[in-house]
């Protein structure tokens, strides 16, 4: 089961998404619209002529006009999830004769929690996209060559204006003095699991199968198309690190009449072998199914899952150690 992470940057986790715990922590201007939308999950939506007390409604962040004054606006986002960053979608959907001619983004790693206008007073910005131009009512991405680990991300706008979503892709990285102190779950995205391909996508992503926390809806997990025909579905991870298993948790909450019927684990070893780690096991519905696992002799490094025939589920959690 080779590594086969494709190179549309945008299937990737969204780690700034408030799902994942990601926060617009400061900016200096959001008159017309607060900066929290930017981050929220789902497309924006416009009702035409819903006004209120400072005009147009919009699900974006907007600030005032400038006027000539200089300066530009900014928003500074703390990552749900802290990495490397692959790429960002500036989304400028409804903005039409109110957006930017032109951002940029910068990001740091702070360890610690100091306060949010300590961090936006901060003079040691890494820029990660130079200023570029944007178009109205455009989703723009915008590919990103860094490998280091960041926690937040500034969005500058030249001068003025709105944006109605930021995305940033990219891949989890824990704090490295958090890790070694205790079970692990080696499948969350937050300590650097990451789904390297999937048989479908069509309702949802398989990325939301590594999210931290249980499930609200029946959207919040990974669910796909019905089959019709005799294969079955599956998602591949490459775990937080290698290490031993021994803990499942197959989720299924939320999924009633569309959860799959079985699931089967098999895990690769850091040499390339295919181990079973859990032979194929019916599921219920709606159910949190707990499994305990037989390690591997070698340490596994990635997990293949498999559902049968099709399907929906909430969260997939495999807890371990690293380096067994």
């Amino acid at each position: 089961m080779g590594d086969s992470v494709t190179d549309d940057f945008t299937v990737l986790p969204d780690l700034a998404v408030r799902g994942l715990g990601g926060s617009v922590i400061w900016a200096n201007d959001e008159f017309f619209a607060e900066k929290e939308n930017l981050i929220s999950p789902g497309p924006a939506q416009y009702r035409p002529s819903t006004f209120g007390h400072k005009g147009q409604i919009y699900d974006g962040w907007e600030t005032r006009r400038h006027r000539g004054l200089p300066g530009d606006d900014s928003a500074v986002i703390r990552l749900g999830v802290p990495g490397v960053i692959r790429g960002v979608v500036v989304d400028t959907a409804w903005f039409t004769g109110n957006y930017p001619p032109a951002v940029s983004l910068s990001a740091l790693e702070i360890g610690g929690y100091p306060p949010a206008e300590e961090i936006a007073a901060r003079t040691d910005w890494v820029p990660l996209l130079d200023r570029v131009e944007v178009s109205g009512d455009s989703r723009t991405p915008f590919p990103i060559a860094d490998d280091r680990r960041w926690t937040h991300v500034r969005l500058t706008m030249h001068p003025d204006g709105g944006v109605a979503r930021l995305r940033v892709h990219g891949e989890g990285r824990p704090d490295p003095e958090l890790l070694g102190l205790g079970p692990l779950d080696l499948a969350a995205i937050e300590n650097g699991a990451l789904v390297l391909d999937c048989s479908n996508r069509f309702y949802s992503s398989p990325n939301q199968l590594l999210y931290p926390g249980l499930a609200r809806v029946m959207g919040d997990g990974w669910e796909t198309a019905r089959r019709r025909d005799d294969g079955n579905d599956w998602v591949r991870i490459k775990l937080a690190g290698p290490g031993a298993i021994r803990l499942a948790e197959i989720d299924t909450s939320c999924f009633l009449g569309n959860s799959p019927g079985a699931a089967r684990l098999t895990g690769v070893t850091t040499d390339g072998t295919e181990v079973e780690l859990l032979p194929r096991t019916n599921l219920l519905p709606d159910t949190r199914h707990r499994f305990a696992l037989a390690p591997a002799a070698a340490s596994v490094e990635e997990v293949r899952l498999d559902i049968y025939p099709d399907g929906g589920l909430a969260r997939l959690r495999l807890f371990g150690e690293l380096g067994a």
